[in-house]
């Protein structure tokens, strides 16, 4: 694991709130310059928890520059559930894939928790992204990193058992979105046994089986809303070894 991937970028908006973001987002990945005109953007928006923010095969086209907060990103089964595709946190942009072609959405957002965003419309957006050529850049690069991450754990939970699979979700997401806590780190949103199931691409009594071996082992405990990662090291031997 690279030590920046753990890594924050403290910023501030034009109104001189700080914030707080991973590098691995879109906002984390830029220089205050940079940020400062996306972050000019649109108009500022607080979700409470629970709230969906954009609804799969919606015809609405506007996207949201997350601020703080954490998003579930779901789709609809064929036989009716809720699949969890991805998560989403401050720094990182949700409902631009729609922005950008105009389709109907592809998925749906739903607040984790408090939610602060700026809800920036297409045309905006798209004349924005005529006009600075190198955040255009910074965009394009964040979707297709979005669709190799897809791909990807598509291809490498190819002929794992179940328990390497809840592994590598709970590595991935302590990766990106958790809060660094000695050896290890804290994943503060909540993710039910359910949404780590379709996650993980397993049925939810052998995910219930695969966590209580994850803490057997000392690599995680689990408690109210969170998951703690105890040793980083640990987890990703037992993901990736």
């Amino acid at each position: 694991m690279a030590a920046d991937d753990r890594s924050r970028r403290d910023g501030d908006d034009p109104s001189g709130r700080a914030w707080t973001w991973p590098l691995s987002s879109l906002l984390g990945s830029l220089s205050a310059a940079e940020r400062e005109p996306l972050l000019t953007l649109g108009t500022e928006v607080r979700y409470p928890a629970n709230r969906v923010l954009l609804r799969e095969s919606d015809r609405t086209d506007f996207l949201l520059v997350l601020l703080a907060g954490v998003v579930k990103v779901t789709g609809r089964t064929h036989d009716h559930r809720d699949a969890l595709l991805a998560v989403r946190m401050g720094g990182d942009l949700v409902g631009e894939f729609a922005a950008v072609d105009g389709r109907p959405r592809s998925a749906t957002v739903t607040s984790c928790g408090q939610v602060t965003a700026r809800t920036v419309s297409r045309p905006a957006f798209l004349d924005f992204m005529r006009r600075e050529p190198r955040i255009a850049q910074a965009v394009n690069a964040s979707i297709v990193t979005k669709l190799r991450a897809a791909n990807d754990r598509r291809i490498d939970f190819t002929g794992c058992d179940t328990a390497t699979r809840v592994a590598r979700v709970i590595h991935q997401i302590a990766v990106t979105y958790g809060e660094p806590a000695g050896a290890g780190a804290v994943i503060r949103w909540p993710i039910t046994q359910p949404e780590l199931a379709t996650l993980s691409g397993a049925a939810e009594p052998t995910v219930h089986k695969a966590l209580r071996r994850l803490r057997e082992s000392g690599a995680v405990t689990t408690g109210y809303r969170t998951i703690r990662v105890e040793s980083m090291a640990l987890l990703e031997t037992i993901a990736y070894s």
